[in-house]
């Protein structure tokens, strides 16, 4: 998740395990070791493209990584603590803890982390949680504000404590509460699905940009994708609005071999679509939101998570191309549209206009078919 939530809930990690001991230190300690993992970043102005996909969210977020780390710390910072009666055992619990929860949250993320790295470097992710959302984050702020007002001797008694275990059972509750919300989405997909009698191979569901009410859900079928939204408060009988997105294996098979398309197939954990482009190919990654653009033609949409592959390059061949645009504050008012029941907000008006796809620079557009 994003950086000023993973220094948040360290914080409160801090002050969980060592608050009675050193006071509103442990924020500060706690922040700076709920980001430590994050810090592997600084690594890939060393690497190509697709390394730095390899290697983020890697071994740093490793669950072997954390343990040695905890076990290596935990004796000279309980030495640096030693005037406030800080054990070795405390330290390294703290360090774990902190550590962790980073690590655990990500896992909630669509992203994905390598927690067994380097034994297997597969993502794992449960799909719950947005990596920015506010509702998450704001009662971890909270807690660290009420804690900087503590003063040093009410420390002990446990004042700044017992009003984080509020915040933090909040912020759990709220995560509780997606892994609800995903259920609910996923059991209406399946039934959709059932009812046209679609045949298909796999299936996700991911929240949409900084809530848990609106899933973006991605099926898929033999050689194609399928796109469609769905919000908690839909009526369960409501057919989804599915784009269909071919994944372009042709296209795909002449560079399948090449180490850089084997990395993006394996990040993307085979939810991948490929087209033709100058030199190579483009490829995108479908497990992420697209930014979505309307005008008088309809919808297009643009994959956030996509690179060009040029064969012939010398050094990087890889390169990531970010969306020129998400939809901006349009594309947030179409989803609150949708969330409170407006079925065509997320496609074009009136829903009578095809989808297109853009972002591929071998071609301005590409027509869609859908399935209402």
């Amino acid at each position: 998740m994003d950086s000023i939530t993973q220094a948040a809930l360290g914080a409160v990690v801090g002050e969980l395990v060592l608050g009675r001991q050193i006071g509103r230190r442990a924020l500060g300690w706690g922040a700076l070791f709920g980001t430590i993992p994050d810090l592997d970043v600084i690594f890939t102005p060393l690497l190509d493209t697709a390394r730095t996909l390899r290697w983020h969210r890697g071994i740093s977020h490793s669950l072997i990584l954390m343990v040695l780390v905890s076990w290596w710390l935990a004796k000279p910072l309980a030495k640096r603590w030693k005037k406030d009666k800080v054990t070795p055992q405390r330290a390294g619990l703290f360090v774990f803890l902190a550590w962790s929860t980073h690590v655990l949250i990500d896992v909630f993320t669509v992203y994905g982390t390598r927690i067994f790295d380097p034994f297997s470097g597969y993502p794992v992710s449960t799909d719950n949680l947005f990596i920015i959302d506010p509702i998450f984050t704001l009662p971890l702020l909270v807690a660290i504000v009420i804690g900087l007002f503590v003063q040093p001797k009410d420390w002990k008694k446990g004042k700044g404590i017992r009003s984080a275990w509020w915040c933090l059972g909040i912020s759990c509750f709220y995560v509780g509460l997606s892994f609800w919300a995903k259920h609910v989405v996923s059991k209406q997909v399946e039934g959709d699905l059932a009812r046209r009698g679609v045949s298909w191979q796999r299936r996700m569901e991911g929240p949409s940009a900084f809530n848990i009410l609106l899933w973006r859900v991605a099926v898929e079928r033999q050689g194609e994708i399928w796109i469609g939204y769905r919000s908690v408060f839909d009526d369960p009988k409501l057919p989804v609005r599915w784009v269909i997105v071919p994944k372009g294996e042709a296209a795909m098979a002449k560079y399948a071999e090449e180490r850089e398309v084997k990395t993006i197939r394996e990040f993307s954990k085979g939810w991948w679509i490929a087209r033709e482009a100058p030199g190579g190919i483009w490829l995108a990654d479908l497990r992420f939101g697209e930014g979505r653009v309307w005008d008088e033609r309809g919808v297009a949409l643009r994959p956030t998570f996509a690179w060009t592959f040029e064969a012939g390059a010398e050094k990087d061949r890889l390169h990531q191309k970010s969306p020129e645009s998400r939809g901006g504050t349009e594309m947030l008012r179409r989803m609150f549209r949708r969330i409170f029941g407006e079925t065509d907000a997320m496609d074009s008006s009136g829903g009578n206009s095809m989808p297109r796809l853009i972002g591929n620079p071998g071609v301005i557009q590409e027509y869609l078919s859908g399935e209402r």
